[in-house]
């Protein structure tokens, strides 16, 4: 296969489990200090006695009783709080109404077995992927009621993160948990890849550590992540030739100022630029779909010329940079909203790759999951 093809990983079956774990944790000076990668970097066989001799040192924790986590942290002014637990990949969803985990991007199947291969070689999860949900009145009210006991772990690390944990160890809350969460269905905001590696682990170790993976479960209607747009540079291509694409489309399409093009973003609306003149794209997006996808499966194949490759900005000043008159076109694009992805990925379809950013992301080291 391609190492470059876009695949759907396999889809989990409810209801969704996810299991107190015996965490391990970075003491909070190495949780957000960027030295602290270095203890996850090759040669990965070797993570485990990197981490054995920081717990030597004091610098890592074992918590001796397993814990679903209600985890909370805090960054750039944004409060993201979920539960931490293993989430139960040993079944897979034959019907579609079974499926409990949906990925709304599609993931290269190398990059997932080296994921996997990583993992196996650390004996570790070293960080768990982000899954939203709606979740129920019922359970805002039981992670309330845990929210307001004192946390038993509480710091800001090293990237200035502020962080709280709680412990779930109570055998009536965590039923209580269990029951709240058996028909959640939950979205992937991030670790497509590593979602994808945890699949294929369980299947080379039914019935041990590899039945679960390390994921976190954050209640959208709660402490919601921001969901921001990457944008795209097309290489190889010319602001003439998006035009001439929108023309063949029937699309409206005319130059504008920068301050204009910028302000017209929405779901329906694109601006682009080459770096000296603007333009500002109103596309036809169906109620079921996203303007990601209008562009790359209508627009992008009406251009007369390229693009020759594509890069993907989290932000527009990185996109604009790229521009270049007659070389390069940044189209900075509107994000789409959870809903529309949660539609999309239950519709069984995915959106073109690196087409969400959600934000914030936990820092590493503040929980990881031992395989051993």
């Amino acid at each position: 296969m391609d190492a470059t093809t876009l695949v759907t990983p396999p889809y989990v079956a409810g209801p969704l489990r996810l299991a107190p774990f015996a965490a391990l944790r970075l003491t909070p000076a190495r949780v957000g200090d960027p030295a602290t990668g270095r203890a996850f970097a090759r040669p990965y066989r070797a993570v485990a006695s990197r981490l054995q001799r920081w717990q030597g040192k004091g610098l890592l924790e074992r918590d001796p009783v397993p814990a679903l986590y209600l985890h909370e942290y805090t960054a750039n002014g944004i409060t993201v709080r979920g539960l931490v637990g293993a989430l139960d990949v040993s079944r897979r969803a034959r019907r579609p109404e079974d499926r409990v985990v949906l990925p709304h991007e599609g993931i290269h199947p190398v990059q997932a077995d080296e994921l996997a291969d990583r993992m196996a070689e650390m004996e570790l999860n070293p960080a768990p992927i982000l899954l939203v949900h709606h979740g129920s009145p019922e359970l805002r009210d039981l992670t309330g009621k845990i929210q307001a006991g004192t946390p038993d772990h509480a710091f800001t690390d090293r990237s200035q993160q502020q962080h709280r944990l709680w412990a779930i160890t109570d055998p009536e809350v965590l039923a209580a948990l269990a029951e709240q969460l058996a028909d959640t269905r939950a979205l992937i905001a991030d670790g497509h890849h590593r979602y994808a590696a945890y699949l294929r682990l369980q299947q080379r170790g039914i019935g041990t550590a590899y039945d679960a993976g390390l994921a976190m479960l954050i209640d959208q209607d709660d402490t919601p992540l921001f969901l921001g747009p990457i944008h795209r540079v097309l290489e190889g291509t010319c602001l003439t030739d998006l035009e001439q694409a929108a023309s063949i489309l029937g699309l409206p399409c005319e130059r504008v100022s920068r301050q204009q093009a910028v302000a017209s973003l929405g779901p329906t609306q694109l601006a682009a630029t080459d770096g000296r003149s603007w333009i500002a794209v109103t596309l036809e997006v169906p109620f079921d779909s996203a303007a990601v996808e209008v562009l790359h499966r209508t627009v992008l194949p009406a251009l007369p010329h390229g693009p020759s490759s594509i890069t993907y900005h989290h932000t527009v000043e990185e996109a604009l940079d790229r521009a270049q008159p007659e070389k390069a076109v940044a189209v900075l694009m509107p994000a789409p909203s959870v809903d529309q992805a949660l539609r999309i990925a239950e519709d069984d379809r995915l959106l073109p790759e690196k087409a969400t950013s959600f934000q914030p992301k936990p820092s590493l080291g503040v929980l990881l999951r031992p395989l051993a």
